[in-house]
């Protein structure tokens, strides 16, 4: 299976596919509305309004696995990010992204681009001390280490990279910028 071949729930139970995004650069992440990386829906909605109407697409995939950083419900979590943030781009239903209960679609991604390292700088050393003392096997493992973890998908479906929360936002607009 390919990345169109899945879908991912809305948060008023219809499903959105993947098809619908053929021939579109689209990031994935999942996100948190009470996390020390929560601004960087700023950054996101940003990238979104400048690449939008150049076929750039963003799912957001609220998240509470890491913290319980995401708490209340898909409306609360909606009009959080709207209020705040402004984000025009649509939110999919609140899913876990590691374990059983994973969505398929994030099973997809991390199998296709697994865990490279939390690159340098401070926010590394304590992402590194954090999921040290929650697995220690993290660095061996594709799975999803935090909130906004961010996949990128190029125009013909394949997934290109995988962004850490603690890589710059700035690197992530320039890598993108390449496939628009």
């Amino acid at each position: 299976m390919g990345f169109y071949d899945y879908s991912v729930e809305k948060p008023d139970g219809s499903v959105v596919s993947m098809k619908d995004y053929a021939g579109k650069v689209v990031l994935i992440v999942n996100t948190a509305t009470g996390c020390g990386f929560t601004p960087h829906y700023k950054d996101i909605e940003a990238m979104y309004e400048k690449y939008h109407e150049k076929g750039f697409e963003v799912i957001d995939v609220p998240c509470n696995q890491f913290a319980g950083q995401t708490p209340g419900t898909d409306e609360e979590v909606h009009e959080f990010c709207t209020l705040k943030y402004n984000t025009q781009f649509p939110q999919m239903k609140k899913s876990d992204v590691n374990g059983e209960n994973a969505i398929p679609l994030f099973k997809y991604l991390k199998e296709q681009q697994g865990f490279k390292g939390f690159g340098k700088g401070p926010k590394a050393v304590a992402m590194n001390l954090l999921l040290n003392s929650i697995d220690k096997d993290y660095k061996n493992n594709s799975e999803i280490k935090w909130n906004f973890t961010k996949f990128v998908v190029d125009r013909e479906g394949n997934v290109v990279a995988r962004f850490e929360p603690t890589e710059k936002m700035s690197s992530i607009d320039e890598f993108i910028s390449k496939l628009i």
